[in-house]
Formats: C-alpha cells, structure tokens, sequence
C-alpha cells in the first residue's frame, strides 16, 4: 500500500468526541474526495428508502451514521502517526450518490454506476444505508468484478421475496433477485438473526426452503451462540464474501431506530463479536442498512452502526498489516515407474 494520503493535518487536530471548525462532515472524519488512486477503502452513501414498506427514513441514515462516528476516536493528532485503521489504510470518504426522488429503478441504477467505479478501482466499498433495496446494485457491481459471491446476510428478515412484474423492487426482494441474476451463491451464503411473523410466513409458503440459504434464525442463534455460529458461518461461505448488515438484526432495545424492528434480537455486543469474527473470510465489501434516525431514541442506532463500520475497518487493517499470505509451494511430482 502506498503512503500518498488526502488527510490534512487540522483535521487530525479536530476536536476528539466532537465537532470542532476544522472537522469534516465525514466518516471518522476522513477525507472527502472521489479519486479512487489514493483510496484502500471508500465509504459511501446510498440514501435511499424508496423499498421501504413499513416506516420511512432511512434515507437519513447515512448522516446520522456519520454524525455518530464524530464520537470514535478516528486518529491521532499527529498527521505522521496516524492510529489503526488509518495507519495501514488510506480512507475514503465517497459521499452520497445522487438519489431520485419517486424513482427507484433509475436511482439504483445510479449506484450501480458509482459501485462499479469503486469495485473496479480495486477499493473496498462501506455502504451506508438506505433501505435493503440499495445492496442490490453493489451486489451487481461487485459480482461483475468478483465472479459470483457468498452473502452473509444479518437480519430479521430474510429478503427473500419472489419479485413481482408490478413491483420488482423493494427491500423485500433484494435476494431473491440477487440469487435469479446469480450474483451470489445460496448455497455459499448464510443469513443469520431471522426471526418474527413476517419471517415466519416465508417459511409457511415454503419460500424459505426452496430459496437454498442456509438460515439461522434468531432462536437458533441463542442457542448456539457466538462461537458456533461463526464457525457456521466459515464453514459456508466459500466464495468471495459480501456482508449486509440490517440494523434490525439487533434487537429493538439496542436498536430502536429501524423500520421494521422485531423483538427478540440480537444484542450489542453479540453483533459486535459476530463481526469481530469474520476477518478471516475473503470479504470484498460490507453495508449496513436500514438505520432510520426519525426512530432512534438518543441516536443509539447510528452510533452501533458507525462503531460496527469501525470494527470491519479494524478486520482490513490487520489483514493489510499481514500483508498477502505466500502462495503454498507445489510439491515435487514423483517420477512415474517404467
């Protein structure tokens, strides 16, 4: 990785916890640009919640997940000694991708666009949410560079839906379409905190059978826990792993602010152990999804959501510091006996 950063050295000034004058309204206050020469990791924002079938709002997730992170300790205020993650990555923040207002196919379509750049570039794309709807394109862009992939998806709901010709789109949907285009791999994927009444229909009609996730709902999970689900989880995904994280994966009393929440969730700090764990996974991008700050008691929501951005940015810095692992030698073929 080369050294040739955008961090002016007052923002590593900025005032810890807080705003100050010389803070930018950016993630982890990283720059803000679009060249992608000098970017290991891009952050990006799809406000979008035109999929949405339930409460709206989470197309102000995205400045709320920033807003939230002005409380993580970015950096270091000395731009030669940078902290983790910004010592072993150059950072990125992307902005918003145009929206249009009333139209979601020619909005998710725009992201697709702007994915491609990223995942074209060689970049590590963090998106912000937006409804589940807004995966869909960065699962198309990235499937277009990567080959097919496998999705560990966290969430109440499995997204499952059969699309239908009057409304393709929704954030019911996303992988059900996902899996028809192939973008990904059920067989190689795995979705894990499923639970409540909606969920539960999928699985009465059967869809949730047919549709070759494998599926560990949230009872299942609280019987596992941790340390088995995660083993699941590394003995499924095979392929290049894209990781969508639905804040309503988290249980409504760590999470209010969604707009679909169910009760009986995960907690805190399960989700923060589960993506702990995934650092050893080929992963080659992440989302999360579905923060709706008109909900957010006390912005509790964005500010799991940002800390969880900052626990996947901690898993690539520490694979960057590893460096490419060697290729193993191949093993001298034996002569054959005449």
């Amino acid at each position: 990785m080369s050294d040739d950063r955008l961090m002016p050295a007052d923002w590593q000034r900025a005032s810890e916890g807080g705003l100050s004058p010389s803070s930018p309204y950016s993630f982890l206050r990283a720059p803000l640009t679009r060249d992608l020469a000098r970017a290991d990791v891009a952050v990006v924002g799809l406000p979008l919640d035109l999929g949405t079938t339930r409460r709206p709002g989470a197309r102000f997730g995205p400045l709320a997940i920033r807003n939230a992170s002005m409380q993580l300790r970015p950096h270091g205020y000395d731009e030669h000694d940078l902290l983790t993650p910004f010592r072993q990555l150059r950072i990125v923040d992307y902005g918003d991708i145009e929206v249009f207002p009333g139209y979601i196919e020619p909005s998710l379509e725009k992201f697709q666009e702007a994915l491609s750049a990223i995942a074209s570039a060689g970049v590590f794309p963090i998106v912000l949410g937006g409804d589940h709807s807004v995966t869909l394109p960065v699962l198309r862009a990235l499937a277009k560079e990567r080959g097919r992939l496998s999705l560990v998806h966290f969430d109440a709901h499995p997204d499952i839906w059969p699309p239908t010709p009057e409304r393709p789109y929704h954030h019911g949907t996303v992988f059900a379409i996902a899996a028809q285009e192939k973008l990904i791999d059920p067989a190689a994927s795995v979705q894990i905190g499923i639970r409540g009444s909606l969920s539960a229909t999928l699985f009465e009609l059967g869809i949730a059978q047919k549709s070759g996730f494998h599926i560990i709902t949230a009872d299942e999970f609280a019987h596992s826990g941790v340390t088995k689900t995660l083993a699941a989880v590394h003995k499924i995904a095979k392929r290049p792993v894209y990781v969508s994280l639905d804040i309503d994966c988290v249980d409504p009393a760590f999470a209010p602010g969604t707009g679909t929440p169910e009760v009986a969730g995960l907690t805190s700090r399960e989700i923060v152990e589960l993506v702990r764990g995934l650092g050893d996974l080929p992963l080659v991008g992440f989302d999360v999804v579905e923060v709706s700050p008109p909900y957010d008691a006390s912005e509790i929501t964005a500010l799991l959501a940002a800390n969880l951005i900052y626990e996947v940015l901690l898993l690539l810095a520490a694979k960057a510091e590893e460096g490419p692992k060697p290729r193993p030698k191949a093993r001298p073929r034996r002569a054959r006996r005449p």
